[in-house]
């Protein structure tokens, strides 16, 4: 038996693979692909694959500044990639969802194999 959201995926690809691919998705999806293309960032999603972590965790784990991981953080949030969560003075970063999780993990698989 296949979950709810499962189908609902299933039916976007179904619909998507029995038409053209609009300018906007092509744009879309190239966008989120150049976002995958920066090793800063791949890092970044690694360190928060499993965790909800903040600024100043992630740039240790990277041996980054807490700047230059804030800058990297922002466009990943903007390409909905990440989502941020507020506790007193600080901010945790996990993954935006399961989409995100099961991206890398299918790139990891495939470069591993």
């Amino acid at each position: 038996m296949k979950c709810e959201h499962c189908q609902y995926n299933t039916e976007i690809v179904d619909r998507l693979k029995n038409g053209e691919l609009s300018e906007d998705i092509i744009n879309n999806l190239t966008d989120v692909f150049k976002v995958f293309g920066d090793g800063t960032r791949i890092k970044i999603l690694w360190n928060l694959f499993d965790n909800e972590i903040c600024v100043a965790e992630i740039a240790q784990k990277t041996k980054m500044s807490q700047s230059a991981i804030s800058h990297q953080l922002r466009i990943l949030k903007q390409a909905r990639l990440i989502k941020a969560r507020r506790d007193g003075k600080n901010t945790f970063y996990s993954l935006n969802d399961d989409h995100v999780k099961r991206i890398v993990e299918q790139v990891m698989i495939h470069i591993t194999e």
